[in-house]
């Protein structure tokens, strides 16, 4: 009788440990993932991270980038049209370093007022360079705001093509572990898979927020771009009116 106590106690304590071991064994952190996986897949991952970072900062600046702009577009288009003096508007800004609609308002005015101090003699010629800076400007202001919004394009496109790789390389490693052991168990190839899997996770986490983003942020871009391009339309017309008025007068 104690002989098959003990036994019994013996069976049940190795029970115990195997399912112990058995919990320990699949409760694999991400850190051990990524500790264990193989020296390209681990290149991989580290990119991906750094890649879903630096989109996450670009996303983060530009979002309050453009809230900043939009308001800057309403404070100023409310001053335009207020009907203050171009004069008065001009000198107000023409010190400071303007960003939207005040770049393409200083640009234009400044050519406007040297052209007249060197004593403009032809009104098409006045007009053209007029319409020269403010494309100029609307330009630079364009690609102010587009500004690194191409990396979250190449991200969102080739972020999953480089987990995919990492992915790839992961299997690769569980089909050697198999040929090394003579054995399809699934101890020797949950490794290799699970750092495939972990790959391809972080390929799609750095790819669809980057994809999502970039479509919003680009519809913000052209939004605002539009914004100043009928702004420089409508100024550009308050100047040629301004240069007949002048024009006229000469005469």
């Amino acid at each position: 009788m104690i002989e098959t106590a003990i036994l019994g106690i013996s069976s049940a304590f190795a029970q115990e440990v195997a399912v112990s071991d058995l919990g320990s064994t699949s409760e694999v952190s991400l850190v051990e993932l990524f500790i264990n996986a193989s020296f390209i897949v681990q290149m991989v991952m580290v990119g991906l991270l750094v890649a879903s970072v630096w989109s996450w900062a670009i996303i983060v600046d530009k979002w309050f980038l453009y809230a900043r702009t939009k308001r800057q577009l309403n404070r100023f288009e409310k001053v335009f049209w207020s009907g203050q003096s171009l004069e008065e508007l001009y000198r107000s800004l023409s010190d400071r370093s303007p960003t939207g609609m005040g770049a393409l308002f200083v640009s234009a005015m400044r050519e406007w007022k040297r052209s007249y101090e060197r004593g403009a003699s032809s009104q098409i010629g006045l007009q053209t360079r007029i319409d020269k800076v403010l494309d100029v400007s609307l330009a630079r202001e364009a690609e102010r705001l587009e500004r690194r919004l191409m990396f979250l394009a190449t991200v969102g496109a080739a972020a999953p093509f480089v987990g995919l790789f990492g992915t790839v390389i992961g299997i690769m490693t569980s089909f050697q572990a198999i040929a090394g052991s003579k054995s399809t168990n699934l101890a020797v190839v949950a490794p290799g898979i699970a750092e495939a899997l972990m790959a391809t996770a972080l390929g799609l986490l750095a790819a669809i927020p980057a994809t999502i983003f970039y479509n919003k942020l680009s519809s913000d871009v052209s939004k605002i771009t539009l914004r100043l391009e009928s702004f420089a339309d409508e100024f550009s017309a308050i100047l040629s009116r301004q240069i007949d008025e002048k024009t006229g007068k000469g005469g």
